[in-house]
């Protein structure tokens, strides 16, 4: 069973990162494996349903990135009516997981497909990998947030203001006006942190000591992952700062 803690859990302890997510590769040298990396990118959006072909309209992403927190953590809640949201996040995943498949042997590594793909004048995996970077760091700072009021002894109910947060430190400067616009609609639509932790726990009342660990291990995981792609993007002259 893959799970973020690397065990197999009680099921009073069960929840969404030990039993349903698979934990992000270790960063070897500065690498990352690729197989391994869209496993655990497709856990994170696996709450929201089954993978659909991708769609080909690239300003879908604006949509995306502003309510894919809502998405992946609460997909039980809004996933009909954000349904063609997901289909977009999923084409991202496969657009890479298309260009690891034309040549496993060459592109195990996420670094040296990326490399490769710039050699050849491409931008196809290069422009997916940078947005699904993005939301994956949105989400990860809007968990930390979670982690860190829990650690603080808070337990606030209203977790809009880390939704909103989570934008402002993350994605708000790749967004127009618009977006904005609309992200300030949608974060209202923010659930509870009583239905937070009901979706994590997989629909059952699991001990939130249990739910915070292995939050932290999946956090540390993601954000090692996160800071190599941000490095390995600048160092590559790969990041586009163009709003959309």
């Amino acid at each position: 069973m893959s799970a973020s803690n690397g065990g197999i859990s009680s099921e009073d302890e069960k929840n969404f990162f030990n039993s349903v997510q698979t934990r992000f590769p270790d960063v070897i040298d500065g690498k990352i494996e690729t197989c391994q990396f869209l496993e655990s990118s497709r856990g994170v959006v696996g709450l929201v349903g089954s993978p659909v072909e991708e769609k080909s309209d690239v300003t879908c992403y604006i949509i995306i990135i502003i309510i894919i927190i809502i998405i992946i953590i609460f997909s039980e809640k809004f996933g009909k009516v954000f349904a063609p949201v997901k289909y977009d996040m999923e084409g991202n995943i496969e657009k890479l997981s298309q260009r690891y498949n034309t040549n496993v042997e060459k592109h195990t590594l996420l670094n040296d497909m990326i490399l490769i793909e710039k050699a050849e004048g491409g931008n196809y995996a290069t422009d997916a990998l940078q947005w699904l970077r993005r939301a994956l760091q949105f989400i990860h700072k809007f968990l930390t947030c979670v982690l860190q009021d829990y650690q603080e002894g808070k337990k606030t109910e209203d977790l809009v203001p880390f939704l909103k947060t989570a934008y402002q430190e993350t994605l708000e400067k790749y967004h127009g006006w618009l977006a904005q616009k609309l992200f300030r609609l949608l974060s209202k639509m923010c659930p509870s942190r009583k239905e937070l932790f009901l979706t994590l726990g997989l629909g059952r009342d699991v001990r939130e000591e249990a739910v915070m660990r292995d939050m932290a291990i999946f956090l540390t995981s993601l954000d090692s992952n996160i800071q190599i792609i941000v490095k390995f993007y600048l160092e590559n002259d790969l990041e586009s700062d163009a709003k959309v």
